[in-house]
């Protein structure tokens, strides 16, 4: 079933993160497996900042060895930002299986990036200016808390919560998905791509990679794909429609717009509040009224529709 949310603030910043939460949290009878976040914060001229994992949360019942391993990646890791010329300005860890880097890099980050996820057991989960993407097992009260993620500020964020149904119950699987090398870019989604081992060898083919075989990833390294030649957010949204088959309603984000598309079938519900400086939405209303208590109208998007708002 699985639940989405989405919401941007027009032209100033708030606690994305605190509202994301109360959203996600207002859809966790939806999907209970994992929770997942892309908060946009004030990107620092020159900067990256990298979320990475270096094995999934469930590797962490393999023993006292396991921390041997972990040791060895982030040291791997570290040993490839040296050798490409990046500087580290700072590293915090969350867990000892998800890290973050601030980080200053002048050549191809693309590369970087590849070499890094050579590393056995490394997925970058984002590398961008102002996009930090953050996903785990639980629910979006757990998630927050073990990241700090409730006074996260920003301008707009996405966020899902999963029921697993035709993938495992893992961090690779879950929501969102960056688009990978694309910077600040993210994709969540509600639904199902029946065309997705069509699709995601036709992208493979144009040199993408992917990290799972969950369908919603397509819609990342498709997005990602279009945006690299130039194509508008939306019309990149607009194409979609036409040339992926299935049931879908999804959100992208990017560093400064949020996007949404509905299938022609229109069969996944999205919920549409807007407003002068905020927009939000999500897969049932009980979510936006989680952060707009108040009396509000909202909107049910029609089939085929596409929509982008500007921060």
């Amino acid at each position: 079933m699985c639940g989405i949310a989405g919401l941007i603030h027009k032209g100033k910043s708030s606690n994305v993160g605190g509202e994301m939460t109360a959203m996600l949290q207002a859809l966790k009878h939806r999907g209970p497996d994992s929770t997942g976040y892309a908060v946009y914060g004030e990107p620092t001229d020159g900067d990256y900042i990298m979320r990475i994992k270096v094995a999934e949360a469930e590797d962490m019942n393999r023993g006292r060895g396991i921390h041997q391993v972990l040791a060895e990646r982030i040291g791997l890791i570290e040993g490839i930002l040296d050798e490409h010329g990046a500087n580290v300005k700072s590293k915090d860890a969350a867990t000892e299986y998800s890290l973050r880097y601030v980080l200053s890099h002048d050549g191809d980050t693309a590369k970087l990036a590849e070499h890094i996820e050579e590393t056995d057991g490394v997925e970058i989960l984002s590398m961008g200016s102002g996009l930090e993407l953050i996903k785990d097992l639980g629910d979006a009260a757990d998630v927050a808390g073990l990241y700090g993620l409730n006074d996260f500020a920003g301008t707009h964020a996405i966020g899902h919560t999963r029921m697993a149904t035709e993938s495992d119950v893992d961090i690779r699987s879950a929501h969102p998905y960056w688009a990978f090398p694309y910077n600040d870019v993210s994709v969540v989604h509600n639904g199902q791509i029946t065309n997705y081992w069509i699709m995601r060898r036709q992208m493979e083919h144009a040199g993408h990679r992917f990290m799972s075989n969950c369908d919603s990833e397509l819609l990342a390294v498709y997005t990602a794909h279009n945006l690299s030649k130039g194509v508008s957010l939306e019309d990149s949204l607009s194409q979609s429609i036409e040339e992926i088959d299935g049931v879908f309603t999804y959100l992208v984000a990017t560093k400064d717009q949020l996007g949404m598309a509905k299938d022609t079938m229109a069969a996944k519900p999205l919920v549409l509040y807007e407003s002068d400086d905020m927009i939000a939405m999500a897969s049932e209303e009980v979510a936006i009224r989680a952060i707009l208590p108040q009396e509000i109208d909202t909107t049910d998007p029609y089939d085929e529709e596409v929509r982008v708002w500007q921060a």
